[in-house]
């Protein structure tokens, strides 16, 4: 089946289901055009499958490291130390690369109320809150649903929601199961 061309140039069709995507796997829900939504499901289907079959895949890896101390006599002592790291295995690092190169950098927002500090503490180094939410909550929550109901995919579902006034379009919600 080929791509509905939405009467648009492929560039600015392009940008407008990345957007529609973003927003889908950002918010959970989303109101659109019906030939939109199903141009929409197809993209967010694909990178949630990507997400899905490759979010276990970590390298864990202890590093010692050492550390010098002084004394009040001016002694140097060396004290050595463990860290465990966890780093993305190849297949989810390129996993990881592709969802980027396909939705927009989605930010938390800060709450009405909140401070800044209290901003910055909740958000913390978090780079691209969207492909983390992608991998640490969509991933194994569809993974945990495949494996329960025997089937894989089935991530989104469109609604039609009638028709819009002023020109006729047929409206439906797209949205995350």
């Amino acid at each position: 089946m080929e791509n509905r061309k939405l009467g648009k140039a492929t560039d600015k069709r392009m940008a407008l289901l990345r957007g529609q995507v973003t927003d889908l796997l950002w918010y959970g829900r989303i109101e659109t055009t019906y030939d939109r939504a199903k141009e929409v499901q197809k993209m967010a289907e694909k990178l949630i499958t990507k997400a899905v079959n490759s979010y276990k895949d970590t390298v864990k890896k202890v590093e010692t490291r050492q550390r010098k101390k002084k004394d009040k006599k001016g002694n140097v002592t060396v004290e050595e130390y463990k860290i465990e790291l966890i780093n993305d295995g190849p297949t989810k690092l390129a996993a990881r690369r592709a969802i980027m190169r396909v939705v927009y950098d989605a930010q938390e927002t800060k709450a009405f109320a909140e401070s800044k500090s209290a901003y910055r503490v909740r958000v913390g180094k978090i780079r691209h809150p969207l492909v983390e939410k992608m991998f640490n909550e969509y991933a194994p929550k569809y993974d945990a649903r495949a494996d329960e109901k025997g089937t894989k995919g089935g991530y989104t579902r469109v609604l039609k929601n009638g028709f819009r006034r002023g020109d006729a379009a047929e409206m439906a919600i797209i949205e995350l199961v």
